[in-house]
């Protein structure tokens, strides 16, 4: 399930897209179009910019803009970067533990199959599908 971290990333993004400048776009601005408290914004946008999907700038003109044109952002890339990577169970996580039980698991390629196409899907969105 996408949290509302993740809607919200994707929202923030889509705004600065729309709102697209040579200029920073302040953070109260996006957060007054998008209806979304500013304070939580900084959390969600704070998660953007270590994934270096966005930019910002401080003080007097400061803000956050995009560091690519939307066409080369993937929807996928953006939920990643606030949700973690797509799993459908922990299983198939790179870092997890070999299951004892995954050489017999009957189960293991249905999830595998789901996860796949999860992760098709939304790395085949484009950001700029949405604009």
């Amino acid at each position: 399930m996408i949290s509302t971290k993740g809607r919200y990333a994707l929202r923030v993004m889509l705004d600065l897209a729309e709102n697209h400048s040579s200029e920073f776009i302040p953070l109260k601005d996006i957060a007054e179009r998008q209806e979304i408290s500013k304070k939580y914004l900084e959390i969600i946008v704070k998660d953007l910019v270590t994934a270096k999907l966005v930019k910002g700038s401080s003080g007097k003109g400061g803000g956050y803009m995009l560091v690519k044109k939307p066409e080369d952002y993937t929807i996928g890339e953006i939920l990643e970067a606030s949700e973690g990577p797509f799993l459908t169970v922990a299983c198939l996580a790179a870092d997890a533990d070999k299951c004892p039980r995954a050489a017999g698991c009957k189960t293991l390629p249905l999830w595998a199959e789901y996860n796949r196409m999860t992760r098709d899907f939304f790395f085949s969105k484009k950001l700029s599908d949405l604009v």
